[in-house]
């Protein structure tokens, strides 16, 4: 039977390769439901295209637009957040794809895993920011969260197979982004053209300026912890400049298994979607020949601090990686509108970390709290 998807987020990067694996693969998926935050035209355009039973704009201006363009369709327009919560419970829908950015992934993750719908899961901030209260959620509903981070698919099929096998740790890699081998005094007045050239990724400007701070790999450490169980102690990061090697698990006798091919978002998606069957693919094939050397190096905490402050996060646990998400939401929305330099996110991030009332067992409406209060404590800092 098709499994039926719902894309939260079908217009940007991950988005739109999610639909180019549904696509290729009309017999196994059906896009259901499409959204967007401002993009209508792109979704507009989508809808036309996959004919979804719903999509959803959650900028409620654009759903004037939207509703005509789709008025001789069968595709129903809503709009709003509530919208968004509402249409991933849909009888039909079997896996929910969070391709969401930041914290707005939150609310309608937990409505899908209410509606016993399964996860896969590409918006690393909703565990980062309540990977407790996830996790057991889903559990309780019996609901599968597959990841789609290449990082953490890796992970994922390196254990397919090992469930009765104990961890002893995981190894998630790192490309070390544009800035790789800079010290402090190298990244004073780098602009946010240089940091949005990523070596290896194509990716939304968000992401690919955490990937420049190191950042994405900090929230990816916490991410990690939730999706596999595992202690903060058993999480590592090591700088991997090829990309090829994804990640690796280190199990208790000493060996090792790791995930390797190209960078290339669509295999860890269609993964996550097919799972556990492996479909075949035309995606391009790793070639040895062509990667005499693969090379590996420790992160760089001292210049790139994000890193160290998404583990020190990640120890505290509580509502700090909450804190710690939402202050560099803000801190990156700054330094993608010229108002801090890329250095002074850590400061913003720090500052927050050390100000904002700290929870050890949040609950949703202190996680609800708690993002508020820190955006409106960064916001201060980076206008002032």
């Amino acid at each position: 039977m098709k499994k039926h998807i719902a894309i939260l987020g079908s217009t940007g990067s991950i988005g739109t390769q999610t639909l180019e694996v549904i696509a290729a693969h009309p017999d196994q998926f059906t896009a259901s439901v499409l959204t967007a935050h401002n993009n209508v035209d792109l979704l507009i355009e989508q809808c036309l295209k996959y004919a979804p039973v719903a999509a959803v704009i959650t900028n409620q201006t654009h759903y004037s637009k939207l509703k005509e363009a789709l008025a001789h369709t069968q595709t129903k327009a809503m709009a709003g957040e509530d919208a968004l919560s509402e249409v991933v419970t849909a009888p039909e829908i079997n896996i929910v794809l969070t391709a969401l950015v930041g914290y707005s992934g939150l609310r309608p993750t937990l409505s899908a895993i209410r509606a016993k719908k399964h996860i896969a899961l590409a918006n690393k901030e909703t565990l980062v920011v309540a990977g407790e209260l996830v996790t057991a959620l889903a559990k309780q509903h019996e609901v599968n969260i597959y990841p789609v981070d290449s990082e953490h698919s890796a992970i994922f099929q390196c254990l397919t197979g090992e469930e009765q096998n104990p961890i002893e740790k995981i190894i998630l890699t790192a490309s070390g982004g544009p800035f790789r081998g800079k010290k402090t005094n190298d990244l004073v007045n780098v602009t946010k053209a240089q940091a949005l050239k990523h070596p290896n990724w194509t990716m939304g400007a968000k992401i690919t300026i955490d990937s420049a701070s190191l950042m994405n790999k900090g929230l990816e450490v916490i991410e990690a912890k939730w999706l596999f169980g595992l202690e903060a102690s058993q999480v590592e990061v090591i700088v991997h400049p090829q990309s090829i090697i994804h990640s690796l698990v280190q199990f208790e006798d000493g060996s090792m298994k790791a995930q390797m091919g190209l960078p290339d978002m669509k295999l860890p998606i269609q993964f996550a979607l097919s799972y556990p069957q492996r479909l075949k693919s035309d995606f391009e094939r790793f070639n040895f020949a062509n990667y005499p050397n693969l090379t590996f190096e420790q992160p760089d905490v001292k210049t790139f601090r994000n890193l160290g402050l998404a583990f020190d996060a990640m120890h505290q646990a509580g509502n700090m990686p909450c804190i710690l998400n939402a202050a560099n939401e803000i801190a990156v929305d700054r330094f993608l509108k010229d108002r801090v330099k890329f250095l002074e996110m850590s400061d913003v991030i720090a500052n927050c970390m050390a100000k904002v009332p700290y929870v050890a067992t949040p609950t949703y409406d202190d996680f609800v709290y708690t993002d508020a209060e820190t955006r409106k404590m960064a916001e201060a800092i980076c206008d002032r």
